[in-house]
C-alpha cells in the first residue's frame, strides 16, 4: 500500500473507532432525595381561608429550600377534622409514608364539639402512640397551638370572646404538656398568633387566619426547628 493510502486507512480506523463517555469524578454524588414531611391536622394546617398553597406547610416547606434543604410535603389535614378523624383518616399516611418530620396542630374542633379536657388528653395520647408505632421519634415531632379565634368575627356563634380564649389556653395546656411527655417540640406560636387576632389578620371568611398570619408562622418555625435535612 502507498504512503498516502495507509495514512487514509489509519484515519478512517480512528474516527470510526466508537467513542467512550467520560466517566463522572469519583466525588460526583447523585443529589439527595427530599426529605419527607408529613402535617397532620385541621383547617388551621390545610389553609382554609385562604389556600393549601398559602398554608404555613407550604411556606414552611419554601423557607427550607431556600436554605438549600430539599422537602417534599404530604398535607392531609381536612377542614373540620377533630382528633377522632385525625385518627382514623391522618395517622396511617404517617405510617405508610415514615416521614422524617411530622407537624401536629390539632384541638379546635374537639373544643367546638364540647370533648371534655380529659378526654382530648386522652386522645393526644392515642396520637402520639401512632407516631411512635409508625417508627417516628419523638425529636421528629413539631406541634403547634391552637390559634386565638376567639375575636373572630365568625366565632360569634360559639360564645363570648372570654369564653372562647378559656377554651383555647386549656386545651393548648393540654396540648403543651403531652407534647413535652412525647418529648416532642412545641412551638411557642401563641403570643404571635393573639398579636395576629389583635390586628384582625383574618381571612375572608372571619375565622381562620390569612395567609400573611401563616407566611409569619413559618418565619417563625424555619427559625426555632432544627434543619431536617441535618441528621
Amino acid at each position: 500500500m502507498r504512503p498516502f493510502a495507509l495514512f487514509v486507512s489509519l484515519v478512517l480506523a480512528c474516527s470510526a473507532a466508537p467513542r467512550s463517555t467520560p466517566a463522572p469524578p469519583a466525588d460526583a454524588a447523585a443529589p439527595a432525595a427530599p426529605v419527607r414531611f408529613v402535617s397532620l391536622g385541621d383547617s388551621f394546617t390545610i389553609g382554609t381561608g385562604s389556600s393549601p398553597a398559602e398554608a404555613w406547610p407550604a411556606q414552611l416547606v419554601a423557607r427550607w429550600g431556600q436554605r438549600g434543604c430539599r422537602v417534599a410535603l404530604e398535607n392531609p389535614s381536612v377542614n373540620g377534622y377533630a382528633t377522632d378523624d385525625l385518627v382514623r383518616d391522618e395517622l396511617p399516611v404517617v405510617a405508610r409514608l415514615r416521614p422524617a418530620v411530622v407537624s401536629l396542630a390539632v384541638g379546635a374542633n374537639d373544643y367546638v364539639r364540647g370533648s371534655t379536657p380529659e378526654r382530648y388528653r386522652a386522645q393526644l395520647r392515642v396520637i402520639f402512640q401512632g407516631l411512635a408505632d409508625a417508627g417516628v421519634a419523638p425529636r421528629q415531632v413539631f406541634v403547634l397551638p391552637q390559634p386565638d379565634w376567639s375575636t373572630a368575627p365568625a366565632a360569634r356563634g360559639f360564645g363570648s370572646p372570654a369564653e372562647i380564649l378559656n377554651g383555647i389556653n386549656t386545651f393548648n395546656s393540654i396540648l403543651e404538656d403531652e407534647t413535652r411527655r412525647f418529648g416532642g417540640h412545641f412551638a411557642p406560636l401563641f403570643a404571635l398568633m393573639q398579636r395576629q387576632a389583635a390586628a384582625a389578620m383574618f381571612a375572608p371568611d372571619g375565622l381562620h387566619p390569612n395567609a400573611a398570619a401563616h407566611a409569619a408562622w413559618a418565619a417563625q418555625l424555619v427559625d426555632a426547628l432544627a434543619d431536617p435535612c441535618r441528621p
